[in-house]
């Protein structure tokens, strides 16, 4: 029989579990929005996907962070607005909109590959 779960380096933030309005992010608990980067967990502004904008993710602005930003919309994925998506292609993000659990689950498997993902994650009600 051969083990197929991934090793995963020490330090790295891993996505135990999500729902009810919160997340457990390597034996830590979050009630509320937050942005997950391999090696740390930022609280993250808004609260519902209509109160997501270009200043929310201000935390990420500027820096080299990661190759995809998965945006984890909620119960539901939600298209970005035009000027959104825009204005963070202008800031050198590529993003992938999508339910909370595809990102939560999708940011997992790029971060066990070691890839360079984040995800910015909206609790699911």
């Amino acid at each position: 029989m051969s083990d197929v779960s991934p090793l995963i380096p020490a330090g790295r933030k891993v996505i135990e579990t999500y729902g009810e309005m919160r997340f457990q992010i390597s034996g830590t608990r979050y009630d509320h929005a937050v942005i997950v980067l391999p090696n740390t967990v930022i609280l993250w502004s808004p609260c519902t996907w209509s109160e997501v904008t270009f200043e929310t993710f201000e935390p990420l602005l500027g820096q080299n962070f990661a190759d995809v930003l998965l945006i984890g919309c909620g119960r539901k994925a939600q298209l970005p607005s035009k000027n959104l998506r825009q204005s963070l292609r202008d800031a050198g993000m590529v993003i992938e909109p999508m339910d909370t659990g595809a990102a939560c689950r999708t940011y997992n498997v790029l971060m066990a590959e070691d890839r360079r993902v984040a995800a910015a994650l909206l609790p699911v009600a």
